[in-house]
């Protein structure tokens, strides 16, 4: 399995290990994920849309990180976090969600795009507004359904993944 391999990978590099359960460090990420979420629309409403594409994407990877520490999981890599929604949580259609947010948020802040389509642009942000806002929804209520039980049986299946 080529993203079990991935995920050992970065374990051995450091960047993704087992760690305790924080709900503060988990509290934090819920904040930082709200106030990205506020910053791409305000980013929208004055016309930055590649910057509120990639807060957009921020707002849903603070999200996920916060999911990852309520879980004990500590993840430095974005697609090693992104990864663990399919392999671990068993979140497909999110994780094909935030990697498509991904490639959105690389797309615009590293590449030019034709400024005489502000049009396609707006359309763009508002789409990624409305994905992190879904996805927002959909990791904070799985989170809410998880018991201690679960989240021991989601770590034990994480460390065999990356053991």
């Amino acid at each position: 399995m080529k993203k079990a391999g991935f995920l050992r990978k970065i374990k051995r590099q450091g960047k993704l290990e087992a760690v305790e359960l924080s709900g503060d460090i988990s509290g934090s990420y819920k904040t930082k994920a709200k106030n990205c979420l506020k910053s791409a629309k305000i980013l929208k409403d004055a016309s930055l849309y590649e910057n509120s594409v990639s807060e957009s994407y921020y707002a849903m990877y603070n999200t996920l990180l916060s999911l990852l520490f309520m879980c004990g999981i500590k993840s430095e890599n974005h697609t090693a976090s992104i990864y663990l929604l399919g392999i671990v949580f068993g979140l497909d259609s999110e994780e094909k969600s935030i990697a498509f947010a991904k490639k959105e948020r690389i797309d615009k802040q590293y590449y030019v795009t034709d400024e005489k389509t502000p049009d396609v642009h707006r359309k763009d942000a508002e789409e990624m507004i409305k994905r992190a806002e879904e996805f927002i929804l959909s990791l904070r209520t799985f989170s809410s359904r998880l018991t201690t039980e679960g989240i021991t049986k989601l770590r034990k299946k994480f460390i065999g993944i990356i053991s």
